[in-house]
């Protein structure tokens, strides 16, 4: 057993979702959204390497050592997975884990709405999960493509940067490879995917513009795509997509995803006041003709107000799902004002309005 797995044990007691381990300072973990300290000593530069070398592979010492970052995912059995960062900072080393359960929770288990459940029944097209880091992205497209494992029999391939969630494969066939280790590059992957007769592909992260085109190319070629990317919105969605190509490209690139992309969904975690644990706040872009049109035309400022009035396909506005966790009592209002888009609209919930100097 490596020294490092007595903390992971105590992230699993806590109920924390990171562990945060940074030369000069006590071990971190956050719990519910929250940092809290652990009553351990001050990790020094040394022990602390010598800890997160007993877990990381020859080549990912040699990666963090010539490039002063590596990625990776080391598992406990029995317990869960873990994604790993080494970085070195003005003290030393640090690392942050991120626990990654070991089950899958479904849509229902999540309190995902109903039309999410069923972009796993799509034919093909793209659907895009973004948010900000620690939003559940990850999670929420881990029950999408876990709906899809046990109802498709179809050949789904993940590839991932590490590989967070593992899918036994139950009616489909599901295929996981790691960027580093499995092959070079997202864009290197979906390449290769599209001789490998996948019928779904999951890509981890949509970082660069040959990933984005890829994507978008395996989505118009009969295959169902789902991605990631750290947005806040659908529009500004829509638009990251775009803007990622050269000028001259963006009305064809407008064309194609007009016709590819199947929905969008831009997610927020809040901790829940009424019970232990954390909810996650939707805004759902089911791209429907209207949205298809607008897309085209370069009118993604309307999106929003088409989120508004699309409830019937199963679309909804952030600040919308926000509001119902609010009035059912599930979110306070502070938190609720803070990650709203259209913060007035939430001040009359609050006890002490803030002072906000943004908007004087």
């Amino acid at each position: 057993m490596a020294q490092i797995d007595a903390f992971f044990k105590l992230m699993n007691e806590q109920g924390a979702s990171d562990l945060h381990l940074v030369s000069g300072q006590q071990p971190i973990l956050r719990i519910q959204g929250d940092l809290e300290r652990v009553k351990y000593k001050t990790l020094d530069n040394d022990g602390l390497k010598k800890m997160l070398y007993e877990i990381a592979t020859e080549d990912k010492v040699k990666v963090f050592e010539e490039t002063g970052d590596v990625d990776f995912a080391y598992e406990i059995p029995g317990l869960a997975r873990y994604r790993a960062n080494f970085f070195q900072q003005k003290y030393g080393v640090g690392a942050v884990f991120r626990e990654i359960p070991s089950t899958i929770s479904t849509c229902e288990q999540l309190g995902l709405p109903p039309v999410v459940k069923r972009l796993a029944t799509l034919p093909r097209g793209l659907v895009l999960v973004t948010g900000p880091t620690g939003s559940g992205k990850s999670t929420t497209l881990a029950a999408i493509v876990d709906e899809a494992n046990r109802t498709r029999k179809e050949h789904i391939l993940t590839i991932e940067d590490p590989i967070e969630f593992v899918h036994k494969s139950e009616k489909a066939v599901v295929n996981h490879r790691e960027v580093g280790i499995h092959t070079k590059s997202f864009s290197a992957a979906l390449r290769g995917a599209l001789r490998e007769d996948p019928d779904i592909i999951l890509v981890g992260e949509m970082r660069d513009l040959e990933t984005i085109a890829l994507a978008i190319e395996a989505s118009s070629t009969g295959h169902l795509v789902f991605g990631t990317l750290h947005t806040s919105s659908a529009a500004k969605t829509v638009d990251r997509v775009i803007e990622v190509f050269p000028m001259s490209q963006q009305e064809q690139v407008r064309n194609t995803l007009s016709d590819g992309i199947r929905a969008v969904l831009s997610q927020t975690l809040f901790k829940r006041i009424d019970k232990k644990g954390r909810i996650v706040a939707l805004e759902i872009m089911i791209a429907n003709p209207a949205v298809r049109n607008l897309i085209r035309e370069g009118k993604t400022f309307q999106i929003p107000s088409m989120l508004q009035t699309g409830k019937k396909y199963g679309m909804q506005t952030l600040d919308d799902s926000i509001m119902g966790l609010l009035t059912k009592k599930i979110i306070s209002a502070d938190d609720a004002y803070t990650k709203a888009n259209d913060k007035a609209r939430f001040l009359p919930f609050m006890k002490n309005p803030p002072a906000d100097f943004t908007e004087v």
